[in-house]
């Protein structure tokens, strides 16, 4: 069995390469070249979007494995085992085996240059080995290992300097174009851009990565990048180039990424995006589909919270069912519905005060019971109830105590509890929401 699947590797590798038809071969006498092009090959296949084929890239990673330690050292004797060696170390493979194979290395046939640096980023080291990869690489970016040279030379600079990174997965993106090399310089720069700023960039990588790798398994990791990349850019961002984007999904995957970003931007404070986005997702819902009509009702309802009617924004997102949601979710409709909360209670000491200054025969006119948190504050914000308005600027605004001078804000002790107590009630809500958006 073993053998039938690396003979199927091999037949693979054969049928894209061009070589000479496949011939059955004992283990032992595969040359490692060989059987790195079997790997690229089905790595190659899984980032297009044959899922089917990440078993056999498994199997093919330890089979390689195996080889290389078992293999004579005079194997060696030919550079294409040597490249094919450097290849597997970076393409997922046990960084122990290079370790090992340099160990043995007595006769030169590995750069110790190249080598120790590799090592150093397959440790965890990867900005002590900086240097070295912008020495080597010009040496190395035409052959055999240029490739997954770059990638390995970009991951270690990316957080340093950005622009360099970008200039090393351009690079492994023109000698590998179609390949996993390619998907994970695209995914990559993608982020880079973005953090930095560099919004076109970012959308121009975006839009290269939803024409050719949207079947990838790593695709998920795209969307969330591409949704991230709307949300905290969307004022510069033009709404066509994200609809040109998502027009090279299918509808089940606009949907979901509509939710995803409906779901961050209410998160963000993005409000006018969050009810945008769950719009969207509610028109992309098909009439059996429940969950994500009720997701895209809590996204938007939570858009709505600090922007247009909270008592009837609140009333929308407690008639969500939970058995409907996730569990992070039901978190998020919880802060949801104690920020609506903390907006409609009225303070103590305004209602007091109206209940005190209503003459003794309407007292059970004014009285609160059976009234909603709404009618509430209308009724304590409204003069004609007995209650004096509360000047704006005053809670906004507050005067800051000046201990030189002796000066006091003048504000009511009761009142300046219920701002202190509602600021703590929104600090633990905003912390909260902080976790949910990371």
């Amino acid at each position: 069995m073993l053998r039938r699947l690396l003979l199927t590797g091999t037949v693979l590798c054969t049928a894209v390469c061009g070589a000479a038809s496949a011939r059955a071969e004992n283990l032992d006498d595969l040359a490692p070249y060989k059987m790195i092009r079997s790997l690229q090959y089905v790595q190659d296949t899984v980032a297009l979007g044959d899922h089917s084929a990440m078993e056999m890239q498994r199997f093919l990673l330890s089979t390689i494995d195996e080889r290389l330690r078992t293999a004579d050292s005079s194997i060696f004797d030919d550079p294409r085992n040597v490249d094919a060696a450097l290849v597997y170390a970076m393409s997922g493979g046990n960084p122990e085996t290079l370790e090992f194979l340099i160990t043995k290395d007595v006769d030169g046939h590995f750069d110790s240059r190249l080598t120790d640096a590799l090592r150093s980023y397959l440790s965890g080291r990867g900005t002590q080995s900086v240097k070295s990869l912008a020495e080597i690489f010009p040496e190395y970016k035409r052959s055999r290992v240029g490739a997954y040279l770059a990638l390995v030379s970009a991951n270690s600079v990316m957080r340093k300097d950005p622009a360099l990174a970008l200039t090393y997965f351009d690079w492994g993106r023109l000698v590998a174009p179609g390949t996993i090399v390619e998907e994970a310089a695209l995914r990559r720069s993608i982020y880079i851009a973005s953090e930095a700023g560099w919004i076109d960039k970012s959308m121009a990588y975006a839009n290269r990565y939803a024409r050719r790798y949207l079947r990838s398994p790593y695709a998920s990791q795209f969307a969330d990048l591409f949704v991230k990349l709307a949300v905290d850019h969307f004022e510069a961002i033009k709404e066509d180039d994200i609809l040109e984007i998502l027009s090279f999904m299918d509808v089940p995957r606009q949907r979901e990424v509509y939710l995803r970003m409906a779901r961050l931007a209410a998160i963000s404070g993005k409000n006018k995006l969050a009810s945008l986005a769950a719009e969207r997702a509610q028109a992309l819902s098909g009439d059996g589909e429940s969950v994500p009509k009720v997701l895209a009702d809590l996204y938007s309802g939570l858009a709505s919270v600090p922007s247009g009617d909270v008592a009837q924004a609140m009333e929308s997102i407690i008639a969500i069912p939970d058995d409907k949601l996730s569990a992070k979710d039901r978190a998020l409709k919880a802060a949801a519905r104690a920020v609506a909360e903390e907006v409609l209670r009225v303070p103590e000491t305004v209602a007091t005060e109206a209940k005190a200054t209503v003459p003794a025969a309407d007292v059970e006119d004014a009285s609160y019971e059976g009234l909603s948190e709404a009618e509430m504050a209308d009724r304590a914000m409204d003069p004609r109830a007995g209650g004096e308005e509360t000047p704006v600027a005053s809670a906004i605004e507050p005067k800051e105590e000046t201990k030189e001078q002796g000066e006091t804000t003048g504000i009511d002790p009761a009142f300046d509890t219920f701002v202190s107590g509602g600021r703590s009630k929104l600090d633990e809500i905003d912390a909260l929401l902080k976790g949910e958006g990371s």
